[in-house]
């Protein structure tokens, strides 16, 4: 069979000296998923975005890449601007930026299917309406927001308007990051069913293993902007080839493992736990107006002790995280080292730490990553000076960044990098309770174990309380001494076997829906 996308020698340079991208070859036919995976850096999303000629205006790109006959970059702006959403669709990482916020989400499936088809814009909203199911959404999401839908139905609508037009090439860039997994099981299976009604082929862009094992017929494994390895899913995984490879698969974490083997010294579940423990939710509710986002919670945290909480998004986990912390109204009782949290001083703030989803959003752009990790000493302490800047480079080892960081901005980081001083600072005042909210899932899966180990080792020595969340199942099966799981703002399911031996029907549910990498 000819192939209909072939990549041929494709190289990309910024002017760095470096090329970002090398000689990358590889084809896809009608039909097919082919996986492009490696880690962070490694090219996979600046190949594919050369294709649709969406890289800044310095990228300099040469080889070919024929879709349908036609070398992409030897056309014009015009005529590329045609192929966009026409021949070939996209469907980006992060729809909520992906969609305007002021327009709903049936007036943008409307633009998308008359910029490319003279039709009317009763047609157009006939097509949009008919998109909307195909998709999997009910035709009364059609006057809807953006801000009034949930991660899955917006991942949803972005995929409804890259199909519009029925393109023979889809480009899926890491479509179901941050999806927790009963909505990318869900996700997956409406990519593979458009696969195998419209006969799309589908180029993914993902570091998610289990993503590429459900769902791709073939692999091409990229480092440092050249390819590797390529070749049937099942035989790459099963045999790779490549050391690089080998070390990726051997960073994927698996749910089998179940959570941790031993009980945390002081936990709750271990011979030394505390009869106090750090933190204590009793019957905790957090409500919005008439809504009810957390009901009646009773949960404790030992010293040196991680609890992970999981469950589906709207589940109430990060209500639940603002209470905590503080920063949400709720109602029962909240005590972290024995104090109320809602009556702390700012003084007292600094017993709980907080590790956020996107370290890049999180950090002042405009300040240092020293600057950064110094604040909370700054505002808690007394700390100035020599003093403060020594206790930077403290925190610098102990995450086990470079000193010579310390003047660069967020920007100039990587991801793992930007994670490690999101830690660093949480670290900065000693907390008794470290709140760490899905901090690994932007993460690549190297990144992501050398994080975890990290985040181990500081346990270790410094004793915090743990609340982990997460919707990523095998992270918390390797990091947590005990998992709760939360549905519908209701605890259904608390201990040290919830993996192991599920007894509630939803826990049943979300573990049915986990992916699995078979090596």
């Amino acid at each position: 069979m000819s192939a209909l996308l072939s990549v041929e020698n494709v190289s990309v340079d910024f002017g760095t000296g470096s090329p970002a991208v090398s000689e990358v070859s590889f084809a896809l036919t009608a039909g097919e998923v082919l996986a492009v995976v490696g880690e962070s850096g490694s090219g996979k999303t600046v190949t594919a975005m050369s294709l649709l000629g969406l890289l800044p205006a310095t990228a300099s790109v040469s080889g070919r890449a024929v879709l349908n006959g036609r070398d992409l970059y030897s056309l014009t702006a015009e005529e590329l601007r045609s192929v966009r959403g026409n021949e070939a669709g996209m469907v980006f990482q992060e729809p909520m930026s992906a969609l305007n916020p002021v327009f709903t989400v049936g007036s943008q499936i409307v633009e998308a299917v008359r910029v490319h088809r003279a039709v009317s814009r009763t047609a157009a909203r006939a097509r949009a309406v008919e998109l909307l199911e195909l998709v999997g959404l009910p035709p009364e999401h059609f006057g809807a927001y953006p801000h009034e839908m949930s991660g899955g139905q917006l991942q949803r609508v972005v995929i409804a308007m890259a199909v519009a037009n029925e393109p023979s090439l889809l480009i899926a860039d890491e479509p179901t990051t941050a999806l927790d997994v009963t909505v990318q099981a869900e996700v997956l299976g409406l990519l593979r069913d458009l696969r195998d009604r419209l006969g799309v082929a589908i180029l993914l862009i993902t570091h998610d293993m289990g993503v590429v094992a459900d769902l791709a017929d073939r692999v091409v494994v990229m480092n440092a902007g050249r390819v590797v390895e390529t070749g049937p899913v099942s035989q790459v995984f099963r045999e790779p080839a490549r050391e690089y490879t080998r070390t990726l698969l051997d960073s994927v974490l698996r749910l089998d493992r179940g959570t941790a083997e031993e009980p945390a010294p002081g936990s709750p579940t271990s011979p030394l736990a505390d009869t106090d423990p750090v933190l204590r939710l009793s019957g905790v509710s957090v409500t919005y107006g008439k809504f009810r986002a957390v009901s009646g919670v009773t949960l404790a945290i030992g010293r040196g002790e991680t609890l992970g909480l999981v469950g589906e998004s709207g589940s109430g986990k990060s209500s639940l995280a603002g209470a905590v912390t503080g920063l949400t109204r709720y109602t029962g009782r909240i005590t972290v080292a024995g104090r109320e949290v809602a009556g702390l001083r700012k003084a007292d703030r600094g017993r709980i730490g907080l590790v956020f989803q996107d370290p890049l959003s999180s950090l002042n752009p405009r300040a240092t990553i020293a600057r950064s990790i110094a604040q909370p000493l700054v505002l808690h302490t007394r700390t100035r000076g020599r003093e403060l800047a020594a206790k930077v480079d403290e925190l610098l080892d102990a995450v086990q960044l470079s000193r010579e960081l310390r003047d660069r901005y967020p920007h100039e980081l990587s991801g793992g990098q930007r994670q490690r001083v999101g830690i660093a600072r949480a670290i900065a005042l000693g907390p008794d309770l470290l709140v760490a909210d899905e901090p690994t899932s932007a993460l690549d899966v190297t990144v992501q174990a050398r994080v975890l180990e990290l985040f181990q080792s500081l346990q270790r020595d410094l004793r915090f309380a743990c609340l982990f969340i997460s919707h990523d199942l095998a992270v918390v099966g390797h990091l947590a001494d005990r998992v709760a799981v939360l549905h519908r703002g209701v605890v259904v399911e608390e201990g040290t076997e919830v993996f192991a031996a599920p007894q509630d029907p939803y826990t049943q549910r979300l573990l049915a829906s986990a992916l699995t990498v078979s090596v």
